[in-house]
């Protein structure tokens, strides 16, 4: 029976068997990987997947791409997991002897910031992550500082991941089409990431994008002096989108008192 694609679930299922191989390449899986998909859909990639893989694990919310997923797959080589990706426990899944988790994705645009948020609590044991996002997302999540799509995303999730946007895809690719390119961006955790608390950056980080438009010490009036954002080496008239992520951290660090 044909699946029809419900919107409330963002589902835009990945159709075009070049984008898939090209997807697969990058993945590079390799047998004993313990690797988790997000949203299998109608198992397009989890296929190319578990011919690599001896054993992969796959999360959907879709009841009846569930039961088609069971129905589909040996259960000793897909263990699926049947919930919502942004409650799921990612650190659950038991981890190959001296291997970390590997995550893959076409992710719904509607919950993909989010999502992205709640994998980085695991960031630690994350070997790598592979994702297909809207593109505008994307060049948000990898922009660097002077650029106008540079934000709190950029900050936050570059204080965690290298990051990289691999390749473009467009939107005759899926079915339904969406009406946005989507992109493949490769998220690698950082070996050591810059000491800070994560609420605490968070808190700042949001602050000082929340007026664009004006310099940063207006945006964190009330938060920061003038001397703070000296003594963390920034210029108060800079625009916030002008500010590194290592100085985001030193004011996040000020703030808490380390």
């Amino acid at each position: 029976m044909k699946h029809i694609p419900r919107k409330r679930f963002g589902q835009n299922f990945l159709t075009d068997q070049a984008v898939l191989h090209d997807i697969i390449r990058a993945i590079n899986p390799q047998p004993d990987d313990t690797m988790v998909e997000i949203g299998p859909g109608l198992a397009a990639m989890t296929r190319l997947l578990l011919e690599s893989l001896k054993q992969l694990h796959v999360v959907e919310l879709d009841r009846d791409l569930v039961a088609r997923l069971k129905k589909s797959f040996d259960p000793a080589r897909l263990i699926v997991h049947e919930g919502d990706a942004l409650q799921f426990d990612f650190a659950s899944i038991p981890a190959a002897s001296g291997r970390k988790l590997r995550v893959v994705g076409n992710l719904p645009y509607n919950i993909s910031s989010p999502l992205l948020f709640h994998l980085a609590q695991i960031a630690p044991q994350v070997q790598d992550q592979h994702f297909m996002l809207q593109k505008e997302v994307v060049e948000r999540m990898v922009a660097e500082p002077g650029s106008k799509t540079y934000g709190r995303l950029s900050v936050m999730l570059q204080w965690r991941y290298y990051m990289e946007l691999l390749f473009v895809v467009p939107p005759t690719a899926f079915d339904p089409p969406p009406q946005v390119d989507s992109a493949i961006v490769r998220m690698i955790p950082l070996a050591q990431t810059l000491p800070c608390d994560a609420s605490t950056l968070e808190q700042v980080v949001t602050k000082a994008f929340s007026q664009r438009r004006k310099v940063i010490r207006n945006c964190v009036a009330g938060m920061f002096t003038e001397n703070d954002l000296i003594d963390a080496g920034i210029d108060p008239q800079a625009r916030p989108e002008t500010v590194p992520v290592e100085q985001f951290v030193a004011l996040a660090n000020r703030l808490s008192g380390c």
